[in-house]
């Protein structure tokens, strides 16, 4: 699911897209309509000891005679060949994440015993990255120039109205450039490419870990090819129903996040992380303003400033905006969200990421995932009805619920619909179960999308992360590792409610000298890391309300967002 602003996060990887994906060797159909994988070292410098190689795939997967697409892969050997179990496959998310990029970048946040065992395999799905991909620019500076004059979000009727144009806009370039391709960039397509690629790495049945959208993909084959589902671990969930708006024809009355309840699963890991900086010293959360509630009322008095007062480029746009996505990865995230805060309520605007940027000339591909989501997931087709749904979702979760309204926005305009949907059922009985994961403080894909997945697929199983951001992959748990590594080695899943905690919790403090004795319950507790400082662990860490476990959040956040009448 995306993570930055509308423009730049609509092109929403799990990841920050760092790093250009190399060439690749070319590869084409087999004899028997299959691909075949011409393996060599990556070029770029990002994926030194990976491998990449080029599929040829139908672009209609119904004609596959007619038109043949290219879908860049990569690939890191397994650490002990000798031990070799095969491949894994892994999606990053998005829509629109490559995984030439993604997968060099989460690498090592893969359990060893996986890396030590398989090959573990990723692409750019159609439409995406270095794959034949949607690109409605000719250039790379032509489509930053265009993203550039788009806001995170927009505020007041004035910015609302250019920014549907500005979106309008973009769908008429888009449509002009390659209208075919447009609609055929499916989860569904996708799924039926995956299936290719599974046949050219010989595979009987298919490994996987998907993670964000990826598990919708990862849902979409469990459904298409029960049969040839091996271990398939789905981490930070996305509801297919709530997605696909269960199947209906008609106008849906919510846009796809709102159906998802992205906007309520921002809002309570914001406050988490408000309760949690407000409990730590500065020197852990430099935002802190000593209490949860003095750390909530600072906030909320921050982002009433921005509106009225941007400190530079920081609009109250754009802060809520980085604020939604730092929430994704606890360490280094939450501790960069606390930094940013700080600077801006002492009126010092952070330094832009956008000006240090290690590769200017990379594509931005924002277009790449509207063109997916807007292809398929259905969302209201006229702009007047964002607006509404804003002040909708602004009462259940404050600022945050402008952004995961907006970014659904450019679908009203999107010309294209996709040739072929999955819909459903997603209850067919795979040859092995599904093991689903999903943290209880997702900001992005709340943990009731979790429970839903577990329920709508057939036999799965259903591992809660008791603990904060997106994915428990890019949040790491020794205890949830352990749990997938068993899974994809023996195939056995973890108990029924089986539940885990994250490695470390938020704003932890280190002080130097030796470990002390384990506290008592309610303060502190300490743990001794390697190099002999000591961690101080902030509580309370693993009490959640009630009401934010089961994802059904209270409307209390409306004092966020500013009066944009």
């Amino acid at each position: 699911m995306p993570r930055g602003g509308v423009a730049s996060a609509a092109a929403g990887a799990l990841v920050l897209l760092l790093g250009a994906p190399g060439p690749a060797a070319a590869g084409g159909p087999g004899g028997d309509g299959g691909v075949v994988l011409r393996w060599k070292p990556c070029a770029d410098e990002a994926q030194a000891a990976f491998e990449c190689a080029v599929a040829n795939v139908p672009l209609d997967h119904t004609r596959p005679r007619y038109r043949t697409i290219e879908l860049a892969v990569i690939r890191h050997r397994a650490a002990r060949p000798a031990e070799r179990a095969g491949a894994l496959f892994f999606n990053p998310g998005g829509p629109g994440g490559p995984g030439t990029v993604g997968l060099p970048e989460l690498y090592e946040k893969f359990p060893r015993e996986l890396r030590d065992r398989y090959d573990i395999v990723s692409w750019d799905p159609r439409g995406v990255g270095a794959s034949t991909a949607v690109r409605c620019f000719s250039t790379t500076a032509e489509a930053a120039a265009w993203q550039e004059k788009v806001p995170a979000f927009p505020v007041g009727e004035r910015e609302q109205r250019a920014f549907s144009a500005a979106y309008a806009d973009l769908a008429r370039r888009c449509e002009r450039r390659d209208p075919e391709l447009l609609s055929h960039v499916s989860t569904a397509d996708t799924a039926r490419d995956l299936d290719l690629l599974r046949r050219a790495t010989g595979e009987e049945r298919l490994n996987y870990w998907g993670v964000s959208y990826g598990t919708l993909l990862g849902a979409t084959y469990a459904n298409l090819f029960p049969e040839r589902v091996g271990r398939l671990v789905v981490d930070g969930n996305v509801d297919p129903r709530a997605w696909m708006d269960r199947g209906a024809t008609g106008e849906p009355e919510l846009n796809t996040f709102l159906r998802l309840g992205s906007h309520l699963g921002s809002a309570g890991t914001l406050e988490q992380f408000l309760d949690h900086c407000g409990r730590a010293r500065v020197t852990g959360c430099a935002f802190s303003a000593g209490t949860p509630a003095a750390t909530r009322a600072k906030y909320r008095s921050l982002l009433r400033r921005l509106a009225d007062r941007p400190v530079g480029g920081w609009t109250y746009a754009r802060t809520v905006s980085e604020v939604r996505g730092g929430l994704y990865t606890v360490h280094p995230g939450w501790a960069g969200i606390a930094d940013t805060l700080q600077g801006l309520w002492g009126g010092r605007a952070p330094v832009d990421p956008g000006s240090v940027a290690t590769d200017p000339a990379r594509y931005p591909g924002f277009e790449q995932s509207i063109a997916v989501m807007c292809a398929e997931s259905p969302n209201p087709r006229s702009p007047d009805r964002y607006p509404r749904l804003e002040r909708r979702a602004v009462a259940e979760a404050g600022a945050m619920g402008s952004w995961w309204v907006w970014a659904d926005e450019p679908c009203a305009a999107w010309p294209a619909r996709a040739a072929r949907t999955y819909t459903g059922p997603w209850n067919r009985t795979t040859a092995h179960p599904v093991l689903v994961v999903n943290t209880t403080h997702d900001p992005s894909t709340p943990y009731r999308s979790a429970r839903a997945m577990a329920a709508e697929l057939g036999g799965a199983r259903l591992l809660t992360l008791d603990g904060y951001g997106h994915t428990a992959l890019d949040n790491p748990s020794a205890c949830v590792g352990r749990h997938v590594v068993r899974y994809f080695r023996t195939g056995a899943l973890p108990p029924q409610g089986a539940r885990c905690r994250q490695d470390l919790p938020p704003f932890v403090e280190r002080i130097p000298g030796p470990t002390p004795p384990p506290a008592s319950a309610g303060t502190p507790t300490e743990t001794g890391p390697p190099g002999g400082a000591t961690v101080r662990v902030l509580p309370p860490y693993g009490v959640w309300p009630p009401e934010v476990v089961s994802g059904l959040l209270p409307p209390r956040y409306a004092a966020e967002a500013p009066d944009r009448r």
